[in-house]
């Protein structure tokens, strides 16, 4: 489908692109029965796109049509495209949920509000958007998605993503690598090629109204490999001798990478006002007619200057000028001298409002200039206010460009690389760190870069380096800046714990006792980790005894704090640091703090984080199916903000409880591998536990030992602890009584001092492991009565199967089955099957029949669906609902509409009875 015809302005007739158009079609069905579609379309400049789109315009007028352009000399102004779509319909931001509401506000600079986390503002505009799509169903038609602001392209990707039942269809159209957003790269896609040759020689022979000779027509379709802008181009700008042969074809042809240049040549041969005009239309915003005639103004411009641009095809015909197509617009932008856009910024930056005058003239500065670098850094605070962390970084870079002092042009380098830090920009921090590194001076701003390249390593989950890098910098630090020494100090505490022994040029306990030994307790707010990663470093540098206290303490007050901020790793280093303490109860409060703290603000990456750190106090609670939700929420998030899933490999202790074997061995494979490429000691010990909680399920003790001791044997600290009640089991069971020994002693170092139902539930079993007297009955009642104070059912399940089994060794049948029918009933519940099936067997070998039991799906809900589920049961509204899952009203109402069906009920009220008998049935 492409325009035809000898005039520019007749109306278009489509040939070809028969897969492209049902595929919009396709979407366009969709959104007509009330459900959501998402389509992008890349391909070669002028090769169809725009087109496309407009047929999708004229094939959608039962639909509200909203379109948007990328504008080349709009890339750095954050939000700024988002804004232009989203503008008709900001008169329905008062519907909006108040955070959402704040965070839209926020970004396109209406309020004073701090910036919110970039997803929530994508929240805010998937809900304006499906709010104003509900009244009419709306087709939203995005081109030249390669020149949108990086803001606005990462929010329309993630608003493409959440779509689900919403009348609301999105078209994106871009070049080849959509100009480097990545974003669109999970999104449905369609590249487009060069028409068909019959296809292409048809709208040639269309677009030429004399003789048309068989070998040119031939040569032109072959030469322009059917790209169509080319090919009606040539129709209307070649000779009428050359297209009937009798005169030679111009060399080379405007090929599609040459449309550009041809685009250059046709404006080039208009007058100079005209092109200067044709300049100023290419830099001036889009959404600003004021500006763009009070700049032409200034410049001596009129109207009239566009005369000759109509008439040569350059511009539409019509009241208000504007490009042809998009590529004209870029063609003219590129073609221009340096001179030449200087003096059009000049004009731009005499008529701007103020943050858009600072751009306009610091693009109309040669050579260094001072002042204008200071208005770019005062522009760079108003982007950061708004979110802007791209617009942010850009206008710093041209500020430190723009400046003459080789140490302030640094810093400002090393503030720019910062911003792109919080936009997700890792190459561009690597980038102008190299910029910035030879003229650092002081050991501050030292600092400042080396804390951003350990950042940016940790962020890929490359360790190794980074512990040793940072005490580096707090060494030439010195005494000077105590607080940032201290902030380096637990960066690299955090490094050490992730890489273990792996990590080079330093030790752990060399990085820890540097932290410890700094801290100084200052006053903080409950929420802050100083007091967590200072305790964890005072454990790993002076022992169990002296470290254990200050951990406890640093959970407690974490436990009272009323908000929770979270960095993204903070998640994480709780749950080790619950682990370490046995201490569930701390992790339960403090993870589901941090899911609801990053929930509110949303923060979908840590909120993935901490998710999949909840999931583990699930699983040791039993709740399996709990769990399983966590990390499908988590994927789902993870999904949503352009990242890969969390990985197979984070499974891998619910794998082993189920007894899923194929999916476990993939995922230790999976986690050997990232411990081996990237230094991650910390992956030894879930593999550890994960191999050996199968192993001991089916009585393989000495596989489980094996995978046990190599944990033990390296130590992991802050990592270890939680296995050592395994390692007892697995070396009395395999009779390897040194084996046992060590890890018992360990275990009685550590538990009494842990003093948490959870360490002392476990003491008592390894105990009873250990002895062979008369006290063993009482030391299994002992571990039942601590694991029972706490939401631990799966280790106490464990230790009434290990009671029932020595029972039952003792000839006391009866007393032994009421422990292993608990223990079954509890194992076969969750779907721990290969300890299911162990108390099983033993239940047999006492006299008493036992049938296999599996878990009951009847449900049959989808993970998105039960999610929705839960949270009605619970008596959230449907925005409430949307609001916590990062979805929209219509599509919380679609899932409850088929939970309803699925459940056979007829209101939300039903649904938690419904819930509770599923429960109970399992």
């Amino acid at each position: 489908m492409v325009w035809s015809g000898v005039h520019r302005a007749a109306r278009p007739r489509m040939v070809g692109r028969h897969a492209e158009r049902e595929a919009i079609e396709g979407l366009l069905a969709s959104v007509r029965d009330g459900f959501s579609a998402v389509l992008v379309l890349t391909g070669d400049a002028g090769v169809g796109k725009s087109r496309l789109l407009e047929h999708a315009a004229r094939s959608a007028q039962d639909l509200t049509v909203v379109r948007l352009v990328g504008v080349e000399a709009e890339t750095r102004l954050g939000y700024g495209a988002l804004h232009r779509l989203l503008r008709p319909h900001l008169s329905r931001l008062s519907a909006l949920p108040q955070r959402q509401r704040e965070a839209l506000n926020a970004a396109f600079g209406l309020t004073d509000d701090s910036p919110s986390d970039r997803h929530l503002v994508g929240l805010a505009a998937l809900s304006l958007l499906s709010d104003a799509a509900t009244a009419a169903p709306m087709l939203c038609l995005v081109d030249d998605v390669q020149w949108l602001d990086r803001e606005s392209a990462e929010t329309l990707a993630f608003v493409a993503r959440r779509l689900y039942a919403d009348c609301l269809g999105l078209l994106f159209a871009g070049r080849d690598g959509t100009g480097g957003h990545d974003v669109f790269g999970a999104l449905p896609a369609l590249r487009l090629e060069g028409l068909a040759h019959a296809e292409a020689r048809a709208l040639l022979t269309d677009g030429v109204s004399g003789h048309l000779d068989r070998e040119v027509a031939e040569r032109l379709v072959t030469g322009t490999g059917g790209n169509p802008l080319a090919l009606l181009e040539l129709a209307v700008n070649l000779d009428p001798e050359q297209l009937a042969g009798v005169a030679p074809l111009p060399e080379p042809l405007p090929l599609n990478r040459q449309l550009e240049e041809h685009f250059r040549r046709t404006a080039g041969r208009l007058p100079a006002d005209t092109q200067t005009l044709l300049l100023l239309m290419a830099m001036a915003p889009t959404d600003d007619r004021a500006t763009l005639w009070r700049a032409a103004g200034v410049l001596g411009l009129s109207v009239r200057s566009s005369t000759p641009a109509v008439a040569a095809g350059i511009l539409n015909r019509g009241v208000i000028a504007e490009f042809r197509h998009p590529l004209i617009r870029s063609a003219v932008h590129s073609a221009a001298s340096a001179e030449e856009r200087r003096r059009v910024q000049a004009a731009l930056a005499a008529t701007s409002a103020p943050e858009r005058r600072a751009w306009h003239l610091a693009e109309a500065t040669h050579g260094p200039d001072d002042s204008v670098a200071a208005e770019l850094e005062a522009a760079s605070e108003r982007a950061q206010t708004r979110g802007g962390h791209s617009e942010q970084a850009l206008v710093l870079t041209r500020a430190a460009e723009l400046t003459t002092h080789p140490g302030r042009r640094a810093e400002r380098y090393l503030d720019a690389a910062a911003a792109h830090l919080a936009s997700g920009n890792l190459p561009a921090v690597r980038t102008l760190l190299e910029l910035a590194t030879p003229d650092l001076t002081g050991p501050t701003a030292r600092a400042h870069a080396t804390r951003l390249r350990a950042v940016v390593e940790m962020m890929c989950a490359r360790p190794r380096a980074v512990p040793a890098m940072l005490l580096d910098a707090v060494a030439d630090l010195g005494t000077t800046d105590p607080a940032a020494s201290w902030a380096l100090l637990r960066e690299a505490t955090n490094a050490a714990i992730m890489g273990g022994r792996a990590i080079t040029g330093t030790t752990p306990r060399e990085v820890a006792k540097a932290a410890a030994d700094a801290w100084r307790g200052p006053l903080l707010p409950a929420w802050s980790p100083d007091p967590l990663m200072a305790a964890l470093a005072r454990l790993i540098a002076y022992g169990y005894a002296a470290g254990a206290p200050a951990l406890a303490a640093a959970l407690a007050r974490l436990r009272t704090a009323d908000e929770l901020q979270d960095p993204n790793t903070f998640s994480a280093v709780v749950s080790l640091a619950g682990d370490e303490l046995w201490d569930i109860e701390a992790k339960r409060v403090i993870l589901g703090k941090l899911v609801t703290a990053n929930r509110d603000r949303g923060a979908l990456y840590g909120l993935s984080i901490a998710l999949v750190a909840l999931t583990t106090v699930e699983i040791w609670d039993g709740r399996f199916a709990a769990a399983e939700s966590c990390f499908d929420e988590a994927d789902d998030y993870m999904a949503a903000t352009g990242y890969s899933a969390s990985g197979d490999f984070n499974r891998a202790l619910l794998y082993a409880w189920t007894g899923r074997e194929a999916e476990l061995r993939a995922a230790v494979a999976t986690l050997r591998a990232l411990s081996e490429d990237l230094g991650l000691v910390q992956n030894r010990r879930w593999i550890g536990q994960a191999l050996s909680i199968f192993e001991i399920g089916h009585g393989r003790y000495r596989e489980a030992l094996e995978a046990l001791r190599a944990v033990f044997d390296h130590d992991p600290l802050v990592l270890g602890d939680i296995n050592l009640a395994g390692m007892v089991e697995a070396g009395v069971r395999s009779g390897d009584r040194k084996a046992a020994v060590m890890a018992m002693e360990r275990m009685e170092e550590r538990a009494p001092l842990a003093g948490t139902p959870w360490a002392l539930g476990l003491l008592a079993r390894c105990r009873a492991l250990m002895t062979d007297d008369d006290g063993v009955e009482q030391l299994y009642q002992e571990s039942i009565a601590q694991l029972e104070k706490v939401p631990v059912a799966v280790e106490l399940a464990w230790s009434r199967l290990l009671f029932g089994e020595w029972l039952r060794r003792r000839r006391r049948r009866a007393d032994a089955r009421i422990q292993l029918r608990s223990a079954y009933a509890s194992f076969a519940s969750w779907g721990a099957a290969p300890f299911a099936e162990r108390a099983r067997v033993e239940l047999l070998a006492t006299g008493e029949t036992a049938r296999k039991r599996t878990v009951d799906t009847q449900l049959d809900l989808t993970p998105q669906e039960l999610h929705v589920a839960t949270r009605a049961a619970s008596g959230l509204t449907n925005a409430e609902i949307a609001t916590q899952l990062f979805v929209t009203s219509s599509t919380i109402e679609f899932h409850l509409s088929r939970v309803f069906r699925k459940l056979g009920i007829t209101s939300r009220k039903q649904i938690r009875q419904k819930l509770a008998e599923t429960d109970a049935d399992d």
